[in-house]
């Protein structure tokens, strides 16, 4: 598999940025984990229903209206790696791993 790539820009008016944190929004973790979902589905054609996030690491937060580059390649025993980064920083990174059908 080749690495994967895709940009999304965080909608201003995304309808979790509302209560993450009134007065100074950030883009909840389990967003972040649902685009990567989503490239994976696209390479696999809805397949990863059954995948489990292996591990995750949170490193810095974003915002409404900025734009995430998502990278997945081919990890370890089978699943994938990912790499979330918003211009030069880091804002996640982990990996998914297959689980049972």
């Amino acid at each position: 598999m080749a690495r994967l790539e895709r940009v999304w820009r965080v909608p201003f008016d995304h309808p979790a940025l509302a209560g993450h944190f009134p007065g100074h929004p950030i883009v909840p973790g389990v967003v972040v984990l649902d685009q990567v979902l989503c490239l994976a589905q696209s390479h696999f054609d809805g397949a990863v229903s059954t995948w489990q996030v292996g591990q995750v690491k949170f490193l810095s937060p974003s915002g409404p209206g900025d734009e995430l580059s998502f990278m997945l390649e081919a990890g370890a025993r089978g699943g994938l790696s990912f790499v979330v980064r918003c211009a030069e920083r880091d804002v996640a990174v982990g990996s998914l791993t297959p689980g049972s059908p």
